[in-house]
């Protein structure tokens, strides 16, 4: 990045203009819900530094406070998540404050996350704290521990199945029944082209 900086959370509001967008959301463990989330496009934050032409991908990183956050899942911390840098300068992609008309609370990402709604939700990293520009593809917490569950994109695709359960169909909170799970998780017509040219099923 050509102008690498700090941002305090006063600075990442006066950013750009704070959007509701409601968007589909969808876990890897094939539940869905539908989120109203408040925040602005990623790309806001991304242009400020100026990514230069060895940019190709974004690494991004939680907070870790284990005083103030312990755990027992297993795996290792900070938790760290990547993207193509064209991926996180889609206009889709949400640096989010807020939800539901109110600011985030901290078991949804406090202060500020990232929403990705046309891949699984772990892509959506919570309480962002450090992002760097990089070259080549950077580590991120699940692909590291299981890769062969968790791929890099982890984008919604019904035909691509978790190695212990379908992704075919999906069940919406507070639903009994099953519904199709849709390619991009229904956002294909504007992020498919991200993908052109890649075998989805190797790329997972």
């Amino acid at each position: 990045m050509a102008k690498p900086r700090k941002f305090s959370i006063d600075e990442i509001f006066k950013l750009a203009p704070l959007e509701e967008r409601i968007y589909r959301h969808r876990c890897v463990e094939a539940w869905s819900i539908v989120v109203p989330w408040v925040g602005f496009s990623f790309s806001a934050l991304l242009n400020q530094v100026q990514p230069t032409s060895k940019a190709h991908f974004v690494a991004m990183q939680s907070d870790y406070s284990p005083s103030e956050m312990p755990h027992g899942s297993g795996i290792d911390f900070p938790y760290v998540e990547g993207l193509r840098l064209d991926e996180a300068m889609h206009p889709l992609a949400l640096l989010t404050v807020g939800m539901y008309g109110d600011a985030l609370p901290p078991q949804d990402g406090a202060p500020v996350r990232i929403i990705l709604p046309w891949k699984y939700g772990f892509k959506s990293i919570k309480s962002l704290v450090k992002i760097r520009l990089v070259e080549k593809m950077p580590p991120n917490t699940w692909n590291t521990m299981q890769p062969q569950e968790y791929g890099f994109y982890s984008n919604v695709n019904p035909n691509v199945d978790h190695p212990r359960w379908s992704q075919a169909s999906e069940r919406r909170l507070g639903e009994l029944r099953r519904r199709p799970t849709l390619m991009f998780n229904g956002y294909g017509d504007k992020v498919a082209s991200l993908y052109a040219g890649m075998d989805l099923k190797k790329n997972f």
